[in-house]
């Protein structure tokens, strides 16, 4: 079976490795379709990516064929079209019992800490298996970026009418504005890449944009009528834009925070107290909201073409994956075609 495994940092290697063999009660044969390329895999290439052992097979972002199912298996059949919930969560710790097992205690998630979708077929448990008799595998690879963008909202609970300014416009940051702009906020949109902006404009309709450096304050403040913003979400993963949220977040506000970086995050306590912010963390998506996602993008809400930028066949990534690590070419979102 043809597996792709990252050994190192900066060295990927085709091998041939065993193939999966028969699911097992409540797991699921699949095909893997489709692997969108995450900023995590490519965290993971440059050797920078938080909470990562090598070698490991990348890949979390799938979509699947099933092809067998196991015993006590229901949600799904053979010939299914399935997105992927990437969390391998426990079940039975304190958030798993509170239905977040997004942040279960120990949880795992493929890819990362535990080979991912760089190979051929795999087995998975076929809880985590969301199927879509409308969606193609393009669409369907992007449901679990999507849903981080949806969960972050979630966590701000957006009001229609809300001013949102959201820091990063990646995939993860074009996420969050996609749903943001559905919970009916107005939302500004702020990043150092001009040309990503653009992309925030033409791509998903975004209503202000920013360049991040010596203005973007006064300009926030100017597009918020002088009282910043209700929430603000951080979607860079850099801790001096973490730190520099703060001061956009408006009297009563909220920060949340969807990036992470592997680094301390401060902040000026009496601008914190005196705003009486609210300071939120958002950590992957819960199974509930990429079903969410599926429907949003089944019914048109959300246009999955606005993310991707790149396209690679299986047997061209590791000759290709240096340059989308560099973002060439403007890259938002790469697409690996298996099938």
């Amino acid at each position: 079976m043809k597996t792709i495994v990252l050994e190192e940092p900066e060295r990927l290697t085709a091998v041939e490795s065993e193939e999966p063999g028969a699911p097992a009660a409540g797991e699921v044969l699949v095909a893997v379709q489709r692997v969108a390329v995450c900023g995590t895999d490519l965290h993971a290439f440059l050797g920078d990516q938080t909470f990562f052992t090598y070698p490991r097979i990348l890949g979390h972002e799938l979509a699947v064929e099933v092809l067998e199912i196991g015993a006590g298996v229901s949600n799904v059949a053979p010939g299914d079209a399935c997105a992927v919930e990437p969390y391998l969560d426990c079940g039975g710790c304190v958030a798993c019992r509170a239905g977040r097992p997004n942040c279960c205690a120990s949880l795992r998630v493929l890819g990362v800490h535990v080979d991912g979708g760089l190979r051929e077929r795999m087995r998975v448990p076929a809880r985590k298996l969301h199927p879509s008799k409308k969606l193609g595998p393009d669409a369907l690879a992007l449901v679990e970026m999507l849903s981080v963008g949806a969960h972050a909202v979630g966590r701000a609970t957006l009001e229609p009418g809300s001013r949102a300014l959201v820091i990063g416009a990646g995939p993860i940051g074009l996420g969050v504005m996609a749903f943001a702009r559905l919970a009916g906020a107005e939302v500004i949109a702020l990043d150092v890449d001009p040309d990503r902006l653009e992309h925030c404009r033409g791509a998903l309709g975004v209503e202000h944009t920013v360049v991040a450096g010596e203005g973007a304050d006064t300009r926030v403040e100017q597009l918020t009528g002088g009282d910043r913003a209700d929430v603000v979400f951080d979607a860079t993963g850099s801790p001096a834009s973490m730190q520099a949220a703060f001061a956009h977040v408006g009297h009563g506000g909220r920060l949340v925070l969807v990036g992470h970086a592997n680094a301390e995050i401060t902040f000026f306590d009496p601008l914190f107290h005196a705003r009486e912010m609210t300071l939120l963390a958002s950590r992957n998506a819960r199974p509930d909201e990429l079903t969410r996602v599926i429907a949003a993008l089944e019914e048109g809400d959300i246009d999955a073409g606005g993310w991707i930028t790149h396209r690679a066949a299986f047997g061209d990534l590791i000759g290709v994956f240096p340059a989308f690590a560099r973002r060439e070419g403007g890259l938002i979102k790469a697409i690996v075609d298996l099938a």
